[in-house]
């Protein structure tokens, strides 16, 4: 039975949640679904293969005219199918920007003192590292470019933290059984990405940056036929479909600071009313490029699909037009019975028809014009992305000394200040998830530590080639100016394992 009273805290009813699930498959799911299939551009087989041999139908397909994708009608005029070319120039810019990012373990750094700083960080190392590490970072980065934003749950199992608390837990920087520790709290907190397409956010009325509580929506194999609950009414009505008439069974998490219910088609499979994070919301948003106003962020594949779908137009145009004309074709007169003779090479024809004649034409012809909008969209492009092909290792041009790292940072510049915006954004992410798997040990007992000891700062890495020579110098001028050598080392890469998220 569904226990209302467990939200109060987030005022969260029967109305509220029905308009928010509502309101999320209506109009944010078609809108996220279109934009990781242009990312993606998945391949979708025909039942029947297509006149043009193909198999498969390409996702940005969708953005083509019908006069292109009606490959079932040939052309009227020549009887030809008409080419479709698609090439995706959304995906690599995407990654490229990912591996900008987040191509290269990060360093948490403790705001604590030394002593306790150390530990912190082996323990907050220990917990990412367990979540996914650096997998979890990219796969946080890819979807957050593509959708806009992405959420981080921080999950717990309250029963295995609170009795580790009870058997080996302590204080930061007294008597404390480290390994015993990071076992514990490798088991039993876990950082999980939450896809836009999941999470459906409960937000505050008056302030669109607070989260009232927080919804995640999954399909599972369904494990057993049982009459579906009270929450499969609002499912039902919001689908127009029985959750009873599919194998899938839908699992909804409600998650507010006080309570954490799961729902196994709208039956109470799981609930939880600890107090482990200080009355926090365990649900940290990232948005990929602020947007006013908005808990929405600005995601990268959106505002490429109208370029794109005119890069893929064109580029079909040319490919017919190319195989329309790419064949020399002959006009013969005054030449009996040459419709029986086959052309080809080494061949010798006479006739005693002094007008006779035979004429060449076709064949592919130069279009500067088509040629000029292909590249203008292509420079469109890379504006609106901030990414260069160079940032794919394509040199187009001359950019100086590819050996100096300056040349490469002026004419990538606008896609580092673009990736140094983003460290910002998600980098508070992880450093607020950080804070609530701190808070969470500290109040099961397993790991205590002061509230201002669980702040964090990111190091990141230089996205660009370095030069390992310079690099060097830097390093060994912050020691002789009375940087610890172990920070120095870090720098030079030289660190161990626990001192990144990897």
């Amino acid at each position: 039975m569904f226990r209302l009273e467990a939200f109060e805290d987030a005022g969260l009813t029967h109305d509220t949640l029905s308009a928010a699930i509502e309101r999320h498959r209506r109009t944010s799911l078609p809108r996220l679904e279109r934009a990781w299939a242009y990312y993606r551009n998945g391949l979708t087989p025909r039942s029947v293969r297509g006149l043009n041999g193909r198999w498969y139908r390409q996702a940005q397909e969708a953005g083509l005219p019908a006069r292109l994708t009606q490959s079932h009608k040939p052309d009227e005029r020549t009887h030809a199918i008409r080419e479709v070319v698609v090439e995706n120039d959304i995906a690599w810019r995407v990654q490229a920007m990912v591996d900008f990012v987040f191509g290269k373990p990060v360093s948490l750094r403790s705001l604590a003192a030394s002593d306790t700083a150390t530990v912190i960080e082996r323990v907050l190392d220990h917990i990412w590292e367990c979540s996914g590490g650096i997998a979890l970072l990219q796969d946080m980065g890819t979807l957050g470019h593509v959708y806009g934003h992405v959420d981080l749950a921080v999950r717990v199992d309250e029963g295995a933290l609170l009795a580790a608390g009870a058997a080996f837990g302590g204080e930061a920087g007294g008597s404390l059984d480290l390994d015993a520790v990071l076992a514990a709290a490798g088991r039993a907190v876990r950082i999980e990405l939450i896809e836009p397409t999941r999470g459906v956010p409960i937000i505050d009325e008056r302030d669109w940056r607070n989260l009232k509580a927080y919804v995640i929506s999954t399909k599972v194999q369904r494990r057993e036929t049982r009459e579906p609950g009270w929450l499969a009414d609002v499912l039902r009505a919001v689908r127009g479909a029985s959750v009873a008439e599919t194998d899938e069974s839908e699992v909804v998490e409600i998650i507010s600071p006080a309570a954490w219910h799961v729902y196994e088609d709208g039956i109470l499979a799981w609930e939880s009313y600890h107090n482990l994070f200080g009355g926090e919301l365990p649900v940290v948003h990232v948005q990929n490029i602020a947007q006013p106003f908005e808990y929405e962020g600005i995601g990268e594949v959106e505002p490429l699909i109208p370029l794109q779908d005119e890069l893929n137009v064109r580029l079909s145009d040319r490919a017919n037009r190319v195989t329309l004309q790419s064949f020399k074709m002959y006009l013969a007169k005054g030449l009996d019975g040459l419709e029986k003779i086959p052309i080809g090479p080494g061949q010798i024809w006479h006739t005693d028809n002094p007008d006779a004649s035979i004429e060449s034409f076709g064949g592919d012809g130069s279009s500067p014009s088509e040629e000029s909008h292909i590249r203008e969209v292509r420079e469109a492009m890379d504006k609106v992305s901030g990414v260069p092909p160079l940032s794919g290792g394509v040199v187009q041009g001359r950019i100086g000394n590819l050996s100096s790292a300056n040349a490469l940072r002026i004419t990538l510049m606008g896609l580092i200040a673009k990736t140094e915006r983003k460290r910002i954004a998600y980098g508070r992410g992880i450093a607020r998830a950080s804070a609530l798997a701190l808070t969470a040990l500290h109040n099961a007992g397993l790991f205590r530590t002061r509230e201002s000891d669980r702040a964090v700062r990111l190091a990141w890495p230089d996205p660009l080639p370095e030069d390992a020579q310079a690099k060097a110098m830097l390093a060994k001028a912050k020691h002789e100016l009375g940087a610890p050598a172990g920070a120095a080392l870090r720098e030079l890469g030289e660190a161990t394992n626990e001192d990144a998220v990897s």
